[in-house]
């Protein structure tokens, strides 16, 4: 660990430093400044579109205020995560990661650490309680409505908060400090040197917390998923405005489940199993890759909202259907067709189920003719019939 201090140091204060340290160092300044800024960009754009469905849905009382109450403060809180959490690390590289120089007191350090624990426990509780909401919504609609009021869920939403500053705070308020790491750009819990059993149970409290947020996810988000195929099968109709805003609210949800288990997952784990070694022992190098790869979980959450969104998705599967499709009937240039013939079908609906009747009152409407055009008449409702019962097809 001294070895690559010394190395760092020398590739910002000697004259003989190593070109490859410090085009290490560079790449990871530019990554920190290209990841916070596409991540204050996204939840920008995710928080604008949020308040725009905020304020339709509101209009028209709809039961998905609470999900779009929790979907903000996720964003926002991935906003502020990136907004703080980055301008910490590039004033770190910008005073050359000399921390006994510029904070002797371990001040800033300890704020460092309590926003790195607070902001990347705060969207797993986010998406448990959005998964756990969603599940009661839909399996026990009565019981939501009745019981998560308004009132309850204005005030859950401050509390998820203060159950993260709470897990954050504890190394402070237990006198066991948060540390600087090896690559002296970021603080987190005490994973190396002399520590005690407070000391291992600190990021266990938060690493346990996390995984179980996730747990609480996948379960929730199954039966919720479940639930609603198995009423869709059991109806066998169309689907009606309400179960397609379901459908697209756990949509959300599996995607948001999904990035938080790929970026926080490895991150997670390797904190259990660094606190539970004796010697504290730790490859810095993939600690430092699982926290890169947890910062992404911030950047692309928003994104979830940006691009599952029912008109979002109804474009590019008419995108699709237009360049894959591999009936040329199927594409846009015979949607007015197949339009113009769907309406007539439906407007004749009452007397095509009755197709016989059609045909007889035919006949009897005009007076006897030719066997001809008796056989000509027979003839065309039966290709109509049949025409009927197997529909378009390519």
């Amino acid at each position: 660990m001294s070895n690559n201090w010394t190395a760092e140091t020398e590739c910002l204060n000697s004259s003989t430093r190593s070109n490859s340290s410090c085009n290490t160092e560079n790449i990871s300044v530019t990554s920190s400044v290209i990841s916070m800024t596409v991540g204050i960009i996204s939840n920008t754009m995710a928080l604008f579109i949020l308040l725009k469905s905020y304020q339709r849905l509101r209009s028209r009382k709809s039961k998905a205020f609470s999900f779009l109450l929790f979907a903000s403060g996720l964003v926002v809180t991935d906003f502020l995560g990136h907004l703080i959490n980055g301008s910490l690390a590039l004033y770190v590289y910008a005073l050359n990661k000399e921390w006994e120089s510029f904070d002797p007191q371990q001040v800033l350090c300890g704020f460092f650490g309590v926003c790195m624990s607070f902001f990347g426990l705060s969207p797993l509780l986010f998406g448990s309680i959005m998964a756990v909401e969603r599940c009661i919504g839909v399996t026990c609609p009565l019981f939501h409505n009745t019981i998560l009021t308004s009132y309850h869920i204005n005030r859950l939403l401050p509390l998820t908060w203060i159950i993260a500053l709470l897990v954050a705070l504890l190394p402070v308020l237990v006198w066991r400090p948060y540390q600087v790491q090896d690559s002296r750009s970021w603080c987190f819990y005490r994973l190396v040197g002399v520590r005690d059993w407070l000391d291992m149970l600190l990021p266990m409290i938060f690493s346990v917390l996390g995984l179980l947020a996730l747990l609480v996810s996948f379960v929730c988000n199954s039966v919720t998923g479940f639930t609603l195929l198995w009423s869709r099968m059991q109806k066998d109709c169309r689907c009606s405005p309400k179960s397609s805003l379901h459908s697209e609210m756990i949509c959300q949800l599996l995607a948001i489940m999904t990035v938080s288990c790929v970026c926080w997952g490895p991150f997670l784990v390797t904190v259990i199993i660094t606190s539970l070694q004796d010697k504290g022992e730790i490859v810095y190098s993939h600690l430092l890759l699982t926290l890169r790869l947890a910062t992404w979980n911030q950047i692309l959450d928003p994104w979830v909202y940006i691009l599952l969104r029912r008109a979002v998705l109804k474009r590019l599967c008419l995108l699709a259907q237009r360049f894959y499709s591999p009936c040329p009937k199927h594409r846009p240039e015979f949607r007015w067709r197949f339009s113009t013939l769907g309406s007539s079908v439906r407007a004749s609906s009452s007397v095509s189920s009755r197709p016989d009747s059609m045909c007889l009152k035919t006949r009897s409407s005009q007076p006897a003719g030719s066997m001809r055009e008796l056989e000509w008449r027979r003839e065309v409702c039966h290709k109509y019939i049949l025409v009927r019962a197997k529909g378009p097809e390519c």
